[in-house]
């Protein structure tokens, strides 16, 4: 558990950002470990998409083993083998099957059971650290930050990625990926006052031939999710004085979405990308009056 940045002074409000990556969110538990060695403690947790679930069980204080054995159990290949055939009969027939913008080609039923398996009924109230999580309000394309109610309503939202999962319905409205408005939501940990931001993110690998109706969408996915990342860093670096660290893993072996068998590979090498930055967080954080 990362501690909560309690003993800092009043005036150094330290954030972690976690972007969309799918099962390379999982360096965050790499990046947890280090924290958590050298007793550098986080004010408040932001995550988005994929990040989002790893926000929550940081926020929520879930231990790094556990963690990792919900992840295995959680995010796996029959997620995306089950169809959801009404929408691809509307989508097919329009005529006989009018259209309907809960469209998703994968049935979620077994996504969400395994997140309430995970999280259960737990609430952002619950947190130790301050949770915030993003989604994308389907209707208006406007970024909405979610930090109360449940949690697994609110990844559920996160994860929406369009096309292949259905937008999620929340007191009447629909939510969809939150990378679609930022796949790296650090405006909002500006927003909630942090002066220093670690940043864990990843570009989305292309895919090398688009053989189905998935891989098509996950290659769409793809392309606006890294130039969104892209921008919207060079924006913050820009625009704010606030002091950013971003920590970037670098995986020598392909990461698929669902390669959970190298989740340990993933976790390590987001330790090696924490432990790289180190030094330049320290002098951030001595030099905060």
């Amino acid at each position: 558990m990362i501690p909560a940045g309690t003993a800092a002074p009043s005036n150094r409000r330290i954030a972690l950002v976690i972007g969309a990556g799918s099962v390379k969110c999982a360096a965050a538990l790499g990046l947890q470990k280090v924290l958590n060695r050298e007793g550098i403690g986080v004010d408040l947790v932001v995550g988005c998409s994929g990040g989002s679930m790893y926000a929550a069980f940081i926020a929520l204080g879930v231990d790094v083993r556990s963690a990792e054995e919900i992840t295995r159990r959680l995010w796996t290949r029959e997620l995306t083998k089950r169809r959801h055939y009404p929408s691809l009969l509307r989508a097919m027939l329009p005529q006989i099957f009018p259209f309907r913008e809960s469209f998703g080609l994968v049935d979620d039923r077994l996504i969400l059971d395994r997140l309430r398996v995970a999280f259960g009924k737990r609430t952002f109230e619950e947190a130790h650290i301050p949770l915030y999580l993003t989604a994308t309000d389907f209707h208006s394309g406007e970024q909405h930050v979610f930090s109360q109610g449940s949690i697994v309503d609110a990844i559920r939202a996160s994860i929406a990625i369009p096309y292949v999962f259905q937008p999620w319905k929340i007191d009447g409205r629909l939510f969809i990926d939150g990378f679609l408005t930022d796949p790296m939501p650090v405006g909002v940990a500006m927003k909630h006052g942090a002066n220093v931001i670690v940043t864990l993110g990843f570009e989305s690998p292309y895919q090398r031939q688009t053989t189905s109706v998935l891989r098509f969408a996950f290659q769409l996915s793809s392309i606006m999710s890294n130039n969104l990342l892209r921008a919207n860093y060079a924006f913050h670096n820009l625009a704010h004085h606030t002091e950013i660290l971003p920590i970037i893993p670098h995986f020598r072996e392909s990461i698929h979405l669902f390669d959970t068998d190298k989740i340990p590979y993933v976790i390590e090498e987001g330790e090696r990308a924490a432990e790289q930055q180190l030094p330049y967080l320290r002098r951030l954080l001595e030099a905060q009056p």
